[in-house]
């Protein structure tokens, strides 16, 4: 396909094997962007061309073979299912575990905690098992933007990816700064103490951190290099970590007092999915690895194998460490920002806060390395649809990995982490997270009843109603519980009409299409279930979330309206037009069923 260019992001072939440059080709390369009056009739057309955005949707096919060529070399097929696993182990236990379990626990839930982590544990694999499907049916580097691309079209997985990118760039800057302050404390040092103090700049963002950056920039080699390489480094790291854990497990459980115990639920049930709604984000990172179904050998065997293994293997060490941790101490004793550390101090073993940090560390290290390959993955699929600069679609024809992607998001995970204090990092909570879980559940819905030709107009519109009074009765649910409605009687309302909205689409709505590979289970009461619970977790976010991703998102569609749309619109009509001429060079001048333009239906 050729834009204005190379369908390999501006490149030819000529330019790969010299490397590529960055001219204007590279960038922009689509019919719109190719002069200013082209440009203005792009922008005239905004309308016309949004609506035909709004409506299309990608095909299997397309992602999995026309965009995936758009980054010229192919990522190598190396991972296993040994890898994935400990991908997702690495992605997932992290900074959270060491510092969210003794904040929840004291304030919160107490030592209820560890049904908290239940309760976020069953939701995490809810969303594992929708990501599993998608990652086995549709092996490709764009993880949930794809799956969405497929199922709900190019505009909401655009406005949902660009969500996905900012956590992780928040996301790898707050572990990033909290491994400078474990360096410190492993070094018997104050944990601001590496950081530099600039006066001239705003409080919030005047502790600068040189290592946060050296950290980041570490974890960029690694990730560039190669896949598979990061995988041997980070299950090493992983296998040191998991080690760790068990110490504090055994070592804590020697101390273990169970009157401590007793008051089990201070707060209540309110305080426990409270605490739930906090603690997801410990579980945040598994899909990173759906990211990585391109660079997979057996994606039908390996992806449920590692994803469902990693999410129970953390959710069990999750309830173990929070036990030991309140029997080891009261829950109002239990220190809120190093929990496991001070709980071993008062208890007379104060050499193991040595060890607790140094696992912590090693912790963050993989959630970082993790973070790293996936979020350039993300950006690389989205690029490859020329939403994004086609020069971040990139793969290195040696190393096998997306450079230019990696080296972008660090570059701006570094800039953020070098001046934003981790109190404003942590305080953006991870609301874009749940929303495209959310939406990834809705996607499975939409990929299991509706296939585009098949379905009829009327089980289509059951189907659609069927999905709006499941979301709508699971946002009355999660509103009712923000607000603090006193009583059981709202609940009354709101669940048992999930659950007749669920009966309905199950007895009225024929699936029109079975999992080729590996599917889902008690569909479509899983994805709806991980839909509510999804939904009601961001009941409990806080308001200052909410602006947040208000303002992000109106940031992105002033992006797309005036550059994504117009990029992807010629890219896809540019499809389309060679999609037709081969048709014709294979003698079939007959479209195919369903594909009804831009390589899409």
């Amino acid at each position: 396909m050729a834009v204005g260019g190379d369908a390999n992001g501006g490149c030819g072939v000529w330019q790969r094997q010299r490397g590529c440059s960055c001219t204007k080709a590279d960038f922009f390369p689509e019919e719109s962007f190719s002069s200013w009056s082209a440009y203005g009739r792009a922008l005239r057309s905004t309308g016309s061309r949004l609506a035909d955005r709004l409506t299309s949707r990608s095909l299997e096919s397309t992602e999995l073979h026309e965009v995936r060529s758009r980054s010229g070399a192919d990522m190598k097929r190396d991972l296993t299912w040994w890898d994935l696993a400990w991908f997702g182990v690495g992605a997932v236990i992290g900074a959270g575990i060491f510092v969210l379990t003794g904040q929840e626990a004291r304030e919160d839930v107490g030592p209820a905690v560890v049904i908290s982590y239940v309760v976020s544990g069953v939701s995490a694999m809810l969303s594992v098992f929708c990501y599993t499907e998608f990652a086995v049916e549709i092996p490709v580097a764009g993880g949930s933007f794809a799956y969405l691309r497929v199922e709900l079209g190019d505009f909401m997985a655009f406005v949902a990816a660009g969500n996905i990118l900012l956590e992780y760039c928040i996301g790898g800057a707050a572990v990033a700064r909290a491994w400078t302050s474990y360096f410190a404390t492993l070094l018997n040092h104050q944990p601001s103490d590496f950081r530099i103090h600039a006066s001239g700049l705003d409080a919030n963002y005047s502790e600068l951190d040189p290592i946060a950056v050296v950290v980041i920039a570490l974890v960029c080699i690694f990730a560039v290099v190669s896949t598979k390489g990061t995988s041997r480094f980070n299950y090493v790291l992983s296998i040191v970590h998991i080690a760790v854990l068990i110490f504090i497990i055994v070592a804590g459980l020697t101390k273990a007092d169970t009157a401590n115990m007793r008051d089990f639920m201070p707060f209540g049930v309110r305080g426990i999915f409270s605490a739930s709604a906090v603690l997801f984000f410990a579980y945040i990172g598994f899909d990173a690895v759906s990211t990585m179904a391109e660079e997979t050998k057996n994606p039908a065997r390996d992806i449920p194998i590692g994803l469902v293994g990693a999410m129970t293997l953390t959710t069990a060490l999750y309830c173990v460490l929070a036990v030991t941790l309140c029997l080891m101490q009261p829950y109002s004793s239990i220190d809120p920002d190093a929990p496991f550390s001070v709980a071993f101090s008062a208890r007379g073993m104060d050499w193991a806060k040595y060890i607790v940090a140094f696992g912590a560390l090693k912790g963050m290290t993989t959630v970082l390395l993790v973070s790293a390959v996936g979020q350039a993955r993300y950006l690389t699929h989205i690029a490859r649809t020329h939403m994004m600069p086609p020069w971040l679609a990139q793969v290195h024809p040696r190393t096998g990995t997306p450079v230019n992607a990696t080296v972008v998001m660090l570059v701006a995970t570094a800039i953020i982490a070098f001046f934003t204090d981790l109190n404003i990092l942590s305080n953006l909570l991870s609301i874009s997270t749940l929303f495209i879980f959310m939406l990834v559940a809705v996607a499975l819905l939409v990929r299991r009843y509706y296939v585009a030709g098949e379905t009829t107009a009327a089980n289509r519109n059951k189907l659609a109603a069927c999905i709006v009074a499941i979301l709508a009765t699971s946002v009355a649910t999660a509103t009712c519980w923000g607000v603090d409605v006193n009583g059981w009687v709202p609940y009354a309302v709101t669940v048992p009409a999930w659950f007749a909205s669920t009966v309905c689409l199950w007895a009225f709505v024929p699936q029109a299409r079975a999992p080729k590979l590996w599917g889902v289970p008690l569909v479509p009461w899983l994805p709806s279930a991980s839909i509510a619970i999804n939904v009601f977790l961001l009941g409990s976010i806080d308001s200052r979330s909410f602006m947040r991703f208000g303002y992000w998102t109106a940031a992105l569609l002033v992006y797309y309206l005036f550059v994504g749309l117009h990029a992807s619109y010629d890219t896809a009509k540019a499809l389309a037009a060679e999609s037709a001429i081969a048709k014709v060079e294979d003698g079939d001048g007959k479209p195919a069923r369903g594909a009804v333009h831009n390589g899409e239906h």
